[in-house]
């Protein structure tokens, strides 16, 4: 990495921090759109001027997928 007066770029953006801190906000906002998702479809409510069904399976799979981001990136903090 280059350095500005002597500092180097990593240590003033942080990086290793950075990319936790955007696992972890992927990884979140993964779980609320798929809970959310899912409740909606419980309700039996979709999204207006939408076609299709519902894929429960790839919700569930997404929900979990970002379940496990976010429950990696709150304990790398």
């Amino acid at each position: 990495m280059s350095a500005v007066n002597g500092t180097d770029i990593a240590e003033i953006l942080d990086l290793d921090q950075l990319l936790v801190l955007m696992v972890l906000a992927i990884g979140v906002a993964m779980v609320a759109g798929n809970v959310f998702a899912i409740f909606q479809h419980h309700r039996g409510r979709k999204p207006e001027g939408e076609e299709g069904e519902f894929r429960a399976g790839r919700a569930y799979w997404l929900l979990a997928v970002g379940l496990i981001m976010t429950l990696w990136g709150a304990v790398s903090l």
